[in-house]
């Protein structure tokens, strides 16, 4: 007779998989992100396109090198900023330089006072994926109301970046979990558009 086990919880999936990004060293780290700047994005960018990306936290794979060689090729960059639980993220103008505000959250955003912007592409931090484009973040939602409100207005690129140390074998997706277009880590880019 077998044991039954449950699956783990989307909590036990995020916990293991960030101490997996946390075990990396920051040579790993660095390199990561420069590997996938060099490679950049898997698509053509369409003219005066809006690029948003994030200021990283916890170990997050560091998106500023991919940023920088985005801003070098004349696009238009942006960064989030928390409003409040619940709400989308707002996004506002930035570039590679310009000072930034700690939130409440402790997380550095764009300056208020910066033109807001609506992303074409959103460069999306997570904890954990899949080989189906679902991601595990932190629990809050943002990301997940964030697109939802944006993918009601227009279409919108969604592109994970992460170390490939946080695939796992599958999420556990909810249905008001949005799956991403892409994912690109250090090893390969991961195309989900044809799901």
């Amino acid at each position: 007779m077998s044991a039954v086990t449950d699956a783990p919880s989307k909590n036990d999936l995020r916990a293991a998989a960030l101490a997996r990004r946390l075990a990396l060293s920051d040579a790993e780290r660095r390199a990561a992100a420069t590997a996938i700047a060099a490679r950049g994005l898997p698509f053509g960018l369409p003219e005066n396109a809006i690029v948003s990306g994030y200021a990283p936290i916890r170990g997050e794979l560091d998106p500023l090198p991919l940023m920088q060689a985005l801003a070098a090729r004349g696009t238009r960059l942006a960064l989030p900023a928390v409003e409040q639980q619940g709400r989308p993220l707002r996004f506002h103008a930035w570039k590679p330089g310009d000072p930034m505000v700690r939130s409440p959250l402790g997380i550095d955003e764009p300056r208020r006072e910066a033109p807001e912007l609506i992303p074409d592409i959103l460069l999306v931090p997570l904890a954990a994926f899949d080989a189906l484009g679902h991601r595990i973040g932190y629990g809050a939602g943002y990301y997940d109301c964030t697109l939802e409100s944006l993918r009601a207005v227009r279409r919108v690129i969604t592109v994970g970046l992460a170390f490939a140390v946080q695939q796992i074998a599958a999420v556990p997706a909810a249905a008001h979990d949005v799956a991403l277009d892409y994912v690109l880590t250090e090893r390969e880019t991961l195309n989900f558009r044809s799901r």
